[in-house]
């Protein structure tokens, strides 16, 4: 198979299983050297959090109902299986949980560049691995100029709201779609995969899909 793989992701920019589930289909693509072209839409896991965030811990209790210990195992859990397949996550005790609307749309402005991978990529490196507020205009306008992108410019982006309703209309689309968790992938706009399904699960389906274009 000569041409990519396209497999549109629906996931949020604060979900572990997110970053996880596309680092084990990039792994899987990297082993069995079939290429993939990856789009991302956006979910918003916490679509009525405040500006002031929520202490990581006490949010998980409470939209879950898991204990400390709980909580803490998972974390581990996840930051074991980030470590396997090479991304870093750094919990600390006082993280917390952000509304992600402008991060989407400072993905959506980036995607009118042919950025919007990269920035995707860059905000989840800076919410798992640097513990940054991804709901915070001067660090997204940070990341974003991280990227190479024109800082100016995503600021008066995320200030004039102008990628708003076009998120908003992405996210209709998904939930509409019966996508109701993250990450959700959808290969060659057919297969529907949800979930972390680990590198070889990935990979498994990744030569399925070849050997049937072939």
């Amino acid at each position: 198979m000569t041409d990519p793989i396209r497999v549109d992701i629906v996931s949020d920019v604060v979900c572990p299983w997110c970053a996880i589930g596309y680092s084990q289909l990039k792994q899987a693509s990297d082993q069995t050297g079939i290429a993939i072209e990856v789009h991302w839409h956006p979910f918003e896991l916490n679509p009525d959090m405040g500006p002031e965030g929520e202490n990581l811990r006490d949010h998980v209790k409470r939209k879950y109902g898991s204990s400390a210990a709980d909580s803490a195992a998972a974390r581990d859990r996840i930051t074991a299986i980030g470590k396997e397949i090479g991304f870093d996550f750094a919990f600390a005790e006082d993280q917390r949980m952000w509304n992600t609307f402008r991060a989407h749309q400072l993905i959506d402005w980036a995607e009118g560049q042919g950025r919007a991978h990269d920035m995707k990529l860059a905000l989840l490196t800076a919410y798992f691995a640097q513990g940054r507020n991804v709901d915070d205009l001067d660090v997204l306008v940070d990341v974003a100029e991280g990227i190479g992108l024109d800082a100016d410019q995503a600021r008066q982006a995320l200030d004039s709201g102008s990628q708003a309703d076009q998120v908003r209309g992405k996210q209709r689309f998904w939930t509409q779609q019966g996508i109701t968790g993250v990450p959700a992938m959808v290969f060659l706009r057919q297969h529907l995969v949800t979930g972390a399904q680990g590198t070889e699960n990935y990979a498994r389906i990744l030569q399925h899909l070849a050997a049937e274009a072939a």
